[in-house]
């Protein structure tokens, strides 16, 4: 029998006190605890284990993993090869910029591939079927085999998924979900966490792959309780600025797969287009021939990515110079533009600093900080780096370049988009020669600098 009693709980990190407080004691935010009247009951927390006898792990039966391909290559990338059964996926995003529509196409390849039978439930409780409907028409796609239900009970949506035992079933938005066992109103705290953490139960008991779909912050993460995104198995973030067409698809959590993959789509009139060659499309408009303009490749997950960077350093007129980047961390930034002045004599105390990552990529890893180095000295210098030239490797506080991950994988996609120069790490030059290619070593930033700048 269920029982009931009054809580005080955090709408920030979703703590729990036993009287109200003006500060929650667990992140110290104010005037966010909200009387709740929570209603507990053992029956519906059941474990997932059909035994829990202790066994040898090393007696452990396992069995390969088996995948639903969406036939949708940029996602499959990102989730590791396609839906596990029983698996549990949130994708988080900005309002508009195309989740709804990124599912219902997936949905769509899946259901229509004869190589499988899959069954597909999509779950909005944000719209009304014919809005799902006139969607998926306006995408011209074939859903003939999608199911579509609107409904916000838990209750009713669980009925529904022991009933029909789907292959695949979307979750528009888990925001919107509301239990019975509790009071709370949807999109509070509690609910989130209780409707997640009953999905999943469910989803695993029936191997039912599910996917959730989730609000974002004004900070870009996704709104709720952290732990949200422990609960499930596979969190992917859906990027992009708003006057770009581009948007990316990037992995953060993947218990199945590789994390910080990433998936790139255009946006167009038919739905989310993929970009099989992001590296061509990021360097379509790119001249070759203004100082502070460098050609770098970044690694997310697997996947080399070549991007263009650029650099503009300007006198000031303010007795504080700005330092404003675009896709680079500003703390980066000042710790090369430190490098660049004590190991070069290249000072820029009195300069504006601005730099960009062309086309709205955001960058995260080491490994383009020879290029931004480089792109910085030759817009100060207001000198040219050599065309087809691409550049990449680690830069250390002592002025030494250092090898990056995945060396090869980077050399081998510049060669295929025709750069015929290339400065690297000395640990990151390969064993064997490339016809064609000139592969120029590095040890310190110096040496870097001047094969670099004409």
């Amino acid at each position: 029998m269920a029982k009931s009693k009054t809580l005080y709980q955090c709408q920030q990190c979703g703590g729990h006190s036993s009287k109200w407080q003006g500060q929650c004691p667990h992140c110290f935010e104010w005037n966010c605890l909200e009387e709740q009247a929570v209603q507990t009951s053992t029956s519906r927390f059941k474990s997932l284990n059909k035994k829990s006898n202790l066994i040898n792990i090393n007696e452990v039966e396992i069995n390969e993993i088996f995948r639903h391909p969406t036939n949708n290559s940029e996602l499959d990338r990102v989730l590791g090869g396609g839906l596990v059964p029983g698996g549990v996926t949130l994708i988080g995003g900005d309002p508009g910029i195309g989740k709804s529509t990124l599912l219902i196409q997936a949905l769509s390849s899946l259901t229509k591939n004869p190589n499988q039978e899959i069954t597909a439930i999509y779950i909005t409780g944000e719209e009304s079927i014919e809005q799902v409907a006139m969607r998926a028409r306006r995408l011209d796609l074939e859903v003939s085999d999608l199911l579509v239900l609107s409904e916000i009970n838990l209750g009713n949506i669980i009925t529904v998924i022991e009933k029909e035992k789907p292959s695949v079933v979307v979750i528009d938005s888990i925001q919107t979900l509301f239990s019975d066992e509790l009071n709370s109103a949807p999109g509070s705290v509690s609910q989130v966490r209780e409707c997640a953490a009953q999905l999943t139960r469910v989803a695993k008991a029936n191997d039912v792959s599910m996917i959730f779909v989730g609000h974002v912050t004004k900070e870009g993460s996704i709104a709720g309780p952290r732990v949200l995104e422990h609960i499930v198995d596979t969190v992917l973030y859906f990027e992009g600025e708003s006057n770009s067409s581009y948007r990316l698809v990037r992995s953060i959590k993947n218990r199945y797969g590789a994390v910080n993959e990433l998936g790139i789509y255009a946006m167009t009139e038919k739905g989310l287009k993929e970009i099989l060659n992001p590296s061509a499309i990021f360097l379509s408009e790119t001249s070759f021939d203004q100082a502070g303009s460098v050609v770098t490749v970044m690694q997310e997950g697997t996947r080399p990515i070549l991007i263009e960077l650029q650099a503009l350093v300007d006198e000031s007129k303010q007795s504080s110079p700005k330092r404003l980047s675009v896709g680079l961390e500003n703390n980066r930034i000042s710790m090369i533009l430190a490098v660049l002045n004590k190991h070069l004599g290249l000072s820029c105390h009195s300069h504006d600093v601005f730099l960009n990552a062309v086309g709205g990529v955001k960058i995260s890893e080491p490994g383009v900080d020879l290029a931004v180095l480089i792109a910085i000295a030759s817009s100060l210098q207001e000198k040219q780096v050599h065309s087809k030239t691409l550049i990449f490797g680690e830069v250390g506080l002592g002025g030494e370049v250092r090898p990056v991950v995945r060396g090869q994988e980077r050399i081998q996609e510049a060669i295929k988009l025709g750069f015929k120069r290339i400065i690297l790490p000395r640990k990151n030059l390969p064993k064997k020669t490339i016809d064609d290619v000139e592969l120029i070593p590095v040890d310190n930033i110096k040496n870097a600098l001047n094969a670099a700048i004409k």
